[in-house]
């Protein structure tokens, strides 16, 4: 799914962007997303990597962290 040959970082947050707009990541209080090192698991990458593409998706407003309870997405305005 990660192209080693490519710059890591910008297929991360790609993926997780598609993610949260196809649902797999739900709106809301449901919507919480994985944990930092659970991603990092999964795609083989350093827990930086995925905290980078984070505060990328948080700056578009597209997700919300809170200390001790996760990041979440937040809900689309219609």
């Amino acid at each position: 799914m990660i192209d080693r040959t490519q710059p890591v970082y910008p297929q991360l947050e790609r993926i997780l962007r598609e993610r949260i707009k196809d649902g797999t990541y739900p709106e809301g209080d449901d919507g919480r997303m994985p944990a930092v090192l659970d991603i990092a698991s999964e795609f083989d990458v350093a827990a930086s990597t995925v905290q980078r593409a984070f505060k990328a998706l948080r700056e578009d407003g597209l997700i919300i962290t809170w200390t001790g309870r996760g990041s979440f997405v937040t809900e689309r305005k219609p």
